[in-house]
């Protein structure tokens, strides 16, 4: 199928724990993962991710971020936050998991990143497997994991983003960007196997432009790529959010009724509307497809 179309709408508040609806409904708890990338930088990618995981936490879902972007990871400094261990502390086994862990707005939990983090790609079987262990046993499964990618198609953003079932990649209305973006699906396709994703346009002008944005993607996408395109919406620029950035907030907790705000709330929405038919049990499977060769069709 290729570049095949389609809208996910607008949904209502999810004001309940996924907890709570287990105990009325007895559907099993599924973890959803969402990768946050883009094919460069600059395009908002990391306060997308933050603002999404804040506006899923505000409507009662269990989130937990992790600050994936191992050459320019700054989750901490959008929020204004100071950490200490991070993610690499737990690889080389001088700290645990919980630990590591920092609290973030609205209950969003957060996994600070570091450079250190690269030597997941050099664990033998047994730190393997205990770093496995310690996810599966340290953290519960969130209802939503959120993995804020670096930019680009380096080998470690590569393995994040195909190691989640969810690819959500946010571009501007700049050539450059709509090209860096059309590289990064190309390679996620040919090499990973990755055949979906979903198209965030940020920073535009209007709701037509924003369309617009991704309609010019998706006829590249439909001539050249086997993939699956699904449009999000689009992220108005927006005075508020240059605030919030400048005072170190989260968006939609200090500004919550500003025009970027609203469209991100809507976003998060549709990512969540399926989040009861996820197909990834916990955190240990998580990081076993991250650890794991990669293979093809996984999307």
């Amino acid at each position: 199928m290729y570049g095949l179309r389609y809208d996910t709408g607008s949904l209502p508040a999810m004001p309940i724990r996924l907890g709570a609806y287990e105990a009325i409904f007895g559907k099993e708890k599924s973890m959803q993962v969402i990768a946050v990338t883009g094919g460069k930088g600059g395009v908002g990618k990391t306060n997308i991710a933050v603002n999404l995981g804040v506006s899923m936490s505000r409507e009662g879902l269990d989130v937990l971020l992790l600050d994936a972007d191992l050459g320019l990871a700054n989750v901490d400094v959008i929020l204004g936050m100071s950490v200490g261990p991070t993610l690499a502390d737990v690889v080389e086994g001088t700290h645990q998991l919980n630990d590591v862990i920092v609290e973030g707005p609205e209950g969003l939990r957060i996994v600070p990143a570091s450079s250190g983090v690269a030597r997941l790609a050099t664990l033998d079987q047994s730190e393997q497997n205990d770093l496995v262990r310690s996810f599966s046993e340290q953290i519960e499964a969130p209802d939503v994991l959120i993995v804020d990618t670096g930019a680009g198609i380096d080998t470690t953003v590569q393995t994040f983003v195909s190691a989640c079932k969810t690819v959500v990649v946010v571009v501007c209305d700049e050539p450059a960007s709509l090209t860096d973006a059309y590289a990064l699906m190309k390679v996620m396709r040919n090499d990973r196997g990755v055949r979906r994703f979903e198209v965030l346009a940020n920073q535009i002008d209007s709701p037509a432009r924003g369309r617009q944005v991704y309609d010019r993607l998706t006829t590249v996408a439909d001539k050249y790529l086997d993939v699956e395109l699904g449009y999000l919406g689009g992220i108005p620029s927006d005075a508020y959010l240059r605030r919030a950035v400048q005072e170190r907030v989260a968006l939609v907790s200090k500004y919550p009724r500003s025009p970027a705000a609203v469209a991100i709330r809507d976003a998060g929405r549709r990512l969540t509307k399926n989040i009861y038919d996820g197909e990834v049990p916990g955190m240990g499977f998580f990081v076993e497809q991250l650890l794991r060769q990669p293979s093809a069709s996984r999307h």
